[in-house]
């Protein structure tokens, strides 16, 4: 192999190593907390390349989206609550019973709404 082939061959691989590593990078963390009266849902994403990012909070057949942000720094954070404090605060409006059998799955979407990474978790159940 001629050593100019294998300069570029080395060069392409080290790029395609990086590009997956890159994508590989972001990450979630979803937590929920269900209560008599109350469903409060957090999807934070990290590491995320700049731009605008949406979320998607899901719970049974119960589905909400928060609106569209742009990523502060390289993280997103979007919050979904049925307590009203909480929303005129800026967190997106979810009935007090929206989380279902006590999962949620979050996930943060791009400004396609192609999902960039996604969890699902077990959710926190007070009684009172």
């Amino acid at each position: 192999m001629k050593r100019s082939t294998f300069a570029v061959l080395s060069c392409l691989s080290a790029m395609a190593a990086t590009v997956a590593i890159d994508a590989s990078a972001a990450t979630i963390r979803v937590q929920c907390e269900q209560r008599a009266g109350r469903s409060k849902i957090s999807v934070d994403g990290k590491n995320l390349p700049a731009g605008t990012y949406a979320a998607e909070a899901m719970s049974g057949n119960n589905v909400a989206r928060a609106p569209a942000q742009a990523a502060a720094g390289d993280e997103a954070e979007f919050d979904f609550d049925s307590n009203q404090n909480d929303v005129r605060a800026g967190a997106t409006a979810i009935a007090s019973n929206f989380i279902q059998g006590a999962q949620v799955t979050g996930k943060i979407l791009n400004s396609q709404g192609a999902t960039v990474i996604s969890d699902t978790v077990s959710c926190r159940v007070r009684n009172r």
